[in-house]
């Protein structure tokens, strides 16, 4: 039987339409919850955009000299190396490291013609001369690549030369300075 109200006009009652039951929920592919937030956030932020041109309307703007404000670098030499290890094998990689950063890095010679220099003629040009210091300060530095690239890496040369970029060979020095400081070195 049909649902009835009171009709106000007459104050009669009257049959309704019965209310039809809502359809089940659609599930959506990803795609389409992503089209359909996109077109959400599109519309956010026109809204905002639009917000933000009412607000600011009322500000005076000028043109901005940029020759005020953009200025070129400034020639000034390396930042001074901190001392950050106190072991002296440790803190001949750690300067061997930041030769490398500030001189350049080179494979195939110790230095070539600019003075950017390998892994090991940054650690002979930081040694000053102490070969004792040099050889400990390579022994740790091939240790150190063959922990992480394995036993068949010969020499720091060798493995210095199988680069075509620095990154991995800072990377190695910097580790070997990490490790000759654990080691006390």
């Amino acid at each position: 039987m049909p649902e009835t109200h009171p009709s106000l006009a007459t104050g009669h009652i009257a049959p309704t339409a019965q209310a039809a039951s809502p359809a089940p929920p659609v599930e959506l592919s990803f795609e389409e919850r992503l089209a359909l937030t996109n077109a959400a956030m599109t519309i956010r932020l026109d809204e905002a955009a639009v917000a933000y041109e009412v607000n600011t309307a009322h500000i005076p703007t000028g043109p901005v000299d940029l020759t005020d404000l953009v200025t070129g670098p400034v020639d000034m030499p390396p930042a001074p190396l901190p001392n950050l290890y106190l072991t002296p094998v440790a803190a001949l990689l750690q300067r061997a490291h930041h030769r490398l950063l500030t001189g350049g890095w080179c494979a195939g010679a110790l230095a070539d013609e600019d003075g950017a220099r390998c892994m090991l003629g940054a650690i002979r040009a930081e040694a000053g001369g102490n070969r004792s210091l040099e050889a400990d300060a390579a022994a740790v530095l091939l240790d150190a690549i063959r922990r992480r690239f394995g036993d068949d890496v010969d020499s720091v040369p060798s493995f210095n030369d199988a680069h075509a970029t620095s990154r991995i060979p800072l990377r190695m020095l910097d580790q070997a300075a990490g490790l000759a400081d654990t080691r006390g070195l």
